[in-house]
């Protein structure tokens, strides 16, 4: 058996339990278009898509299996083989096997990633490219094409120069150097020359003939002001406090002048000064606690620094505080299905940056950080928050302290859903008894949790840890992709 065949079959299986769904990686069908353009613009999608995809062939529109006979499937191979030659810019490859799959003969294609990208149509021009976006085959964005050219020829953003050819006290004027080394708890260099070779290994400069490029990841973490550099000053952060729930009344808007890392501290205290408070009593003394988790408010404006697309021109990061909620939104659609926060690993566009930033202690490990922001947010008991992935942004919704009667149904499953997969990952058993917590239900209402739990197995989003358990009583449940 081919090497990714079992890759193939496990996200096949995936896609169809328990409720048939779309995914990036894979394609289901019951037969062969006869639109070679459209049967082109799919290869191109997953030619295009990190590595690579995969074709099924022997599925139905409904998720159930329509064996073909063999002739089909050589037909198949030979058309799909001819167009992924003949109908696309850069040729590609694909490679085929014929698998059991639950006892119906399954052909799947495989599509690998192309190391020249993007892929595009032949005949057409280089915009007419293709990705995977929410299960579907769709065009790339302009701002797409140009990131993946840059990745492609392993010139990143980062990478990039954000100033050319500067002296050494020019670069010591622009650059926090002093909080690059704070951060790390390292003590500063001696000598200018030291400092200057100390950021050039982390690839924050540059040496040149005649001075020192400043690259993007140096601009953008660590400048005084990055309105100093041109092309990056549309990037400064943005905090809008509104009067009410709605964008009508702003109160004010402040937008920062300094890097990412450099100025993170001050940005997460300047977010938190906006935010009002509850007073608590705890050990016999009135204090007051501000409604939102700061864990919570630094892992998810982190990520939307660190997540961002920075070839979508004209916008940054934007924090928006209203009074019932705050919202924080970045440029780019994440690369990570949002139901799958909680427990993936982030892929980050910016590996130099996202790496950087943990290691200056902004964020946390590697998939470890959106977990504890839930955490967080379920110790204050606060509504589940809304991760959205918009056509080129992506946004995370914290919701102010709301009763139990007043959230919606959505909200509920949401919440039940999260939790689920916060348990989960620790290896904790979800049942009527955890929700209850979850949602401060009294015990003499273990109804009021079950129809929460009910409403979200109906939803598909989680479901019972043993199937063969009838007892509602003892039942406990996980994540619907485990």
């Amino acid at each position: 058996m081919n090497h990714w065949v079992e890759t193939a079959i496990q996200l096949l299986t995936k896609s169809l339990h328990p409720v048939p769904q779309e995914l990036n990686e894979i394609d289901w069908k019951s037969g062969l278009s006869d639109k070679s353009e459209r049967l082109a613009q799919h290869i191109s999608a997953f030619a295009n898509h990190a590595n690579g995809g995969y074709l099924a062939f022997g599925i139905d529109n409904d998720g159930k299996p329509k064996p073909l006979d063999k002739t089909e499937m050589d037909t198949i191979v030979q058309k799909l083989g001819n167009i992924a030659r003949n109908n696309l810019a850069q040729p590609v490859g694909i490679e085929h096997t014929v698998a059991d799959y639950k006892g119906n003969a399954v052909l799947f294609i495989h599509i690998p990633e192309h190391t020249d990208k993007p892929v595009h149509l032949r005949g057409s021009d280089i915009f007419e490219s293709y990705k995977r976006n929410a299960g579907q085959t769709v065009k790339l964005s302009r701002h797409e094409v140009k990131q993946l050219i840059a990745i492609s020829t392993g010139f990143d953003f980062e990478a990039q120069i954000a100033m050319h050819n500067v002296s050494d006290d020019d670069v010591m004027k622009l650059l926090d150097y002093d909080s690059y080394f704070t951060l790390q708890e390292k003590r500063l260099p001696d000598t200018k020359l030291s400092i200057l070779q100390t950021l050039a290994t982390d690839d924050l400069i540059k040496k040149t003939q005649n001075g020192w490029d400043i690259l993007n990841l140096g601009a953008i973490l660590f400048s005084k002001d990055v309105k100093s550099f041109k092309e990056l000053k549309r990037k400064a952060i943005r905090v809008i406090v509104y009067k009410e729930t709605s964008r009508i009344n702003a109160l004010k808007e402040q937008e920062g002048g300094r890097g990412y890392a450099s100025g993170f501290e001050g940005l997460v205290n300047y977010i938190m000064d906006q935010l009002p408070s509850n007073e608590v009593i705890e050990n016999a003394l009135r204090k007051k606690v501000k409604v939102y988790p700061e864990k919570a408010i630094r892992e998810f404006v982190a990520n939307a620094l660190i997540h961002q697309d920075f070839s979508v021109t004209g916008s940054g990061v934007m924090i928006e505080i209203f009074t019932d909620r705050i919202e924080i939104t970045n440029p780019g659609v994440p690369l990570v299905d949002t139901n799958r926060f909680i427990d993936t690993a982030p892929k980050s566009r910016n590996e130099n940056l996202a790496s950087l930033m943990r290691r200056l202690n902004i964020c946390e490990e590697r998939g470890s950080g959106i977990d504890r922001a839930i955490e967080s947010i379920e110790v204050y008991q606060l509504p589940a928050p809304k991760f959205i992935r918009g056509d080129d942004y992506t946004r995370v919704i914290m919701y102010a302290p709301t009763p139990l009667t007043r959230m919606n149904n959505d909200d509920r499953i949401r919440a039940c859903y999260q939790h689920t997969c916060l348990q989960y990952v620790n290896n904790q058993q979800v049942n009527n008894q955890s929700v209850r917590k979850r949602f401060n239900i009294a015990k003499n209402n273990v109804s009021f949790a079950s129809k929460i739990i009910a409403d979200t197995l109906e939803a598909g989003l989680i479901k019972a840890s043993d199937p063969e358990n009838a007892s509602k009583k003892f039942a406990s449940y996980v994540p619907f992709w485990t």
